[in-house]
């Protein structure tokens, strides 16, 4: 806006500049300049009959000459053009052979040469003058105007958006069902008695669409929607984010019914009292007024306050007491069902294949958010594009939830002989031993070809969502986890650095069992260690060590024993089933990619049974 500003104000300034030019032009340039000559050279012309005409205008002399050409001379104030000729000797006779022609002065030229040298500085310093107090009058605007909410208002009539594009989140909605209710039939709300919940918080991971619900609630309603996030209230300047509170409830008052929706209400409406070295009496200031604006609604103010954070546990009691936001909606991460629901959404606008399997595509991302699906589509048709194809096949959709869980493909990577042979041997090694435990998760796919920072991958997934992990799942994840270690140990008698995230994996797995999940044979049900956590981080800092040093040496025993068993049972699978795995790395070699199907048709030739860890 600024800028825009500058361009405008400059634009004039040149105008104003390229008319000036144009003013001095017009009154100074006279068409063709005409040849100076002396009074001497004139009466030369005259007597040798080269005149044509005489034009007298104040001390000037025009000639035109025979030739169509024009001079020009200038004589006395004082004497006549008679007179001045007749002294070089021009006679009488020879003057009365040419047309004379006396000109009175113009009064605009007599009056711009006195004026114009004046008024055209006068008028460049008041043009200055004019153009500062303007800008001077634009920053006190600006100042008085600092206070003023930067609320955003959201048509509902534009670009509508119900709750039939949120795909999953069901609970969620039925929750929200009520609000956009009260604000489409109000009076029966109030001829009861009742009153809606004043402020409704989504809470919910980031990207599981809290903020396209809000927008949901409003196209629902056909309400104005106001939209402003939290961190705008807050500035440097004492007293300023109270302000924009105000303005921003008062705006929002004043076209009721209405939603006013805060974004990331953390950056505000966090605890009091509780940040270490990050008190701001602004910010506690920002929420104050918040708390004062909600508890300060009539009873029949249609205005409902929606507000999204990832961070409930870092907000102020006083935010979210009865009266204030009073109603909670939790947002989860999408199951099977709700992704391959939020997939088909976003792939509407999309030119897709017929064949398109939304299920499997639901399958191999657990734990995806709506808007990391949202990017999986558009990853999938950036893919296609780049290969040039008209629509977007399985293929492209598989690569890109690959390229959004590993990273890009990086086939400029290349393995020499020896070090694919050691990939191939020690990814059959992982999916073989997937394949091969009761427990363990199906393989959707092996690769060689390195992604982000693995040089090779098996990935394997759940086919239902999973909410809880038994300890027969962990230990075949340890199993699974050792594959690729024991096989390089098994076939090759040595072992490579491409091994070492799984060990830094199964480690930590195997920690956690022990001394957070209670999973031990030997400890039993109990935890060790107790986590610190600061709410100003918002994230884990320190562990405090709540047991002896020979606990912890015992700890560190116990993880070792599970350790090694996993490991163990690893290794006797790739010697049993080494037939298996040979063909495993010998097809991946050849291919450098299996895909699920191709995968389970060559592991059902060997016909063998799953066993336990």
């Amino acid at each position: 806006m600024k800028s825009s500003k500058i361009i405008k104000n400059l634009f004039v300034t040149i105008l104003v500049f390229i008319s000036v030019i144009l003013l001095f032009s017009s009154v100074y340039t006279a068409g063709e300049q005409p040849q100076i000559i002396s009074l001497s050279e004139l009466a030369q012309k005259i007597q040798a009959d080269e005149v044509r005409s005489l034009t007298v205008e104040e001390n000037t002399v025009t000639a035109t000459l025979s030739d169509d050409s024009i001079t020009e001379t200038h004589k006395e104030a004082e004497t006549s053009l008679t007179e001045t000729l007749g002294q070089f000797g021009v006679s009488s006779e020879q003057l009365s052979q040419i047309a004379i022609t006396v000109q009175e002065p113009s009064g605009w030229k007599f009056w711009s040469g006195i004026l114009l040298p004046t008024l055209i500085p006068i008028l460049v310093i008041g043009f200055l003058f004019w153009f500062m107090f303007r800008q001077a009058r634009s920053g006190a605007s600006q100042a008085l105007s600092f206070g003023k909410s930067n609320i955003r208002l959201f048509a509902p009539f534009k670009d509508r958006i119900t709750f039939a594009d949120v795909a999953g989140a069901t609970e969620a909605k039925q929750e929200l069902v009520e609000v956009v209710d009260f604000l489409k039939n109000s009076k029966k709300y109030l001829d009861l008695g009742a009153q809606i919940p004043r402020g409704v918080l989504l809470l919910g991971p980031p990207g599981t669409g809290k903020t396209l619900l809000a927008r949901a609630v409003a196209g629902e309603a056909q309400v104005p929607y106001f939209h402003i996030s939290a961190s705008e209230f807050v500035e440097m300047f004492v007293g300023v984010g109270a302000s924009r509170t105000r303005d921003a409830f008062q705006t929002a008052k004043k076209a009721a019914p209405s939603i006013l929706f805060i974004d990331e209400i953390d950056a505000i409406g966090r605890e009091r009292g509780a940040g270490l070295g990050g008190g701001h009496d602004e910010r506690e200031q920002t929420l104050n007024q918040i708390l004062v604006e909600m508890d300060g609604f009539d009873k029949e103010a249609q205005v409902v306050v929606l507000a999204a954070t990832n961070r409930p546990d870092i907000l102020d009691p006083a935010l979210l007491r009865p009266g204030r936001f009073d109603r909670r909606v939790i947002l989860d991460l999408p199951d099977l069902k709700d992704r391959e629901a939020i997939l088909k959404i976003h792939g509407r606008n999309k030119k897709l294949a017929k064949d398109i399997d939304y299920t499997r595509i639901a399958q191999r991302t657990p734990g995806f958010s709506g808007a990391d699906l949202a990017n999986l589509m558009n990853e999938g048709a950036i893919l296609a594009a780049r290969k040039n194809k008209k629509v977007v096949a399985q293929d492209d959709l598989y690569e890109a939830v690959e390229k959004v869980i590993l990273g890009p493909e990086r086939r400029s990577r290349v393995f020499g002989k020896k070090e694919k042979e050691i990939t191939a041997y020690h990814e059959a090694g992982h999916a073989l031993v997937a394949a091969s435990l009761k427990d363990a998760d199906p393989v959707h796919k092996v690769s060689i070809i390195a992604r982000g920072q693995a040089g090779g991958y098996t990935l394997k997934l759940p086919i239902e969502d999973r909410y809880l992990k038994t300890r027969k799942q962990f230990l075949a994840d340890l199993a699974v986890t050792f594959g690729g270690y024991a096989t390089e140990e098994i076939m090759f008698k040595d072992i490579s650095t491409g091994a070492s995230n799984d060990l830094s994996v199964a480690s930590e797995i195997t920690r956690k069992m022990v001394s957070k999940y209670g999973m031990s044979e030997k400890f039993g049900p109990i935890t060790f260690g107790k986590t610190q956590e600061l709410i100003f981080l918002g994230r884990e800092i320190s562990n405090e060590k709540n047991y002896s040093e020979s606990v912890a040496a015992e700890i560190d025993k116990e993880v070792s024993s599970i350790i090694e068993k996993a490991y163990n049972a690893a290794k006797k699978i790739i010697t049993k089933r080494k037939s298996a795995l040979e063909a495993i790395a010998k097809e991946l070699m050849k291919k450098e990619t299996l895909e699920r199907d191709d995968f389970d048709a060559l592991i059902k030739q060997f016909k063998f049974k799953l066993i336990e860890v």
